[in-house]
């Protein structure tokens, strides 16, 4: 499929999905919005890809944010309207069974910070800045900056972030645990495709069970998160891939993973 703000490359199972709208930063706008819906669609279902990479075009953004010249003439109902695409699309991304690690390349603003956070990972550049500046404008974040930066990071930090509007540098991003990892910027993309590539020397069931585990798991009360863990290890047990992984283990060997 022909994207007009997206580039998509395929390599060694492993997408990367460039935002490309370098002259506006790489803003969200509905267009771009439809098409990483659109893409995550098409990728969840493409059986060549185990890892999908986010990241922005140039060397300014990642996404500086949702598009502010398309909004600002919003009534509240296409306003609501247009927060709910941008819901969905995040909800694709974080509920998408392959990992997804974002790249970030520069300015995480606003829906670009929400995008950061509705993937599993986020590896970013020295010079990434991160930040909820939407007060600054008179209105709130509506991507789900609100909900998932509080359980990433906590309330407390999240509230600060959110109510002042203030932007933090990759290092104080790393130190509150919103990026996992701060590389050197012309390291940054081969960073991502490295850690993808460990990803997909794992059991490819184990790993799409895991990640399932840890998102679902987070919704639940800790009993009950404990008994949806045991009946995902049970599954494991079910599949050729934990078969061939003890095997492998036993005769001192690589495993080699199908996947089923």
């Amino acid at each position: 499929m022909a994207y007009e703000n997206l580039l998509i490359t395929i390599e060694n199972k492993t997408a990367v999905v460039t935002l490309n709208r370098p002259k506006a930063l790489n803003a969200l706008n509905e267009l771009t919005l439809l098409e990483l819906q659109g893409a995550f669609i098409d990728l969840a279902k493409d059986d060549e890809v185990q890892v999908i990479i986010i990241t922005g075009s140039g060397e300014k953004a990642f996404v500086a944010g949702a598009d502010i010249a398309a909004m600002r003439s919003l009534d509240a109902l296409e306003a609501r309207r247009f927060a709910k695409l941008g819901h969905q699309v995040m909800q694709n991304i974080e509920g998408c069974l392959k990992p997804v690690i974002a790249a970030v390349n520069g300015f995480a603003l606003g829906g670009g910070c929400e995008l950061a956070l509705g993937c599993d990972m986020r590896i970013v550049s020295e010079n990434a800045r991160f930040g909820q500046p939407e007060v600054n404008l008179g209105v709130i974040p509506g991507f789900g900056g609100t909900q998932r930066l509080a359980r990433l990071v906590g309330k407390g930090r999240a509230l600060e972030l959110i109510l002042t509007g203030e932007m933090i540098d990759a290092a104080e991003a790393y130190r509150i645990g919103l990026a996992n990892k701060v590389v050197a910027a012309d390291q940054l993309l081969e960073t991502a495709k490295a850690m993808a590539a460990t990803i997909i020397n794992k059991g490819p069931c184990a790993v799409q069970l895991a990640k399932q585990a840890v998102r679902n798991g987070l919704e639940m009360d800790l009993d009950r998160a404990n008994q949806y863990e045991s009946e995902l290890f049970g599954l494991c047990f079910a599949t050729a891939d934990q078969k061939e992984g003890m095997q492998a283990f036993l005769e001192k060997r690589p495993a080699n993973f199908t996947g089923a």
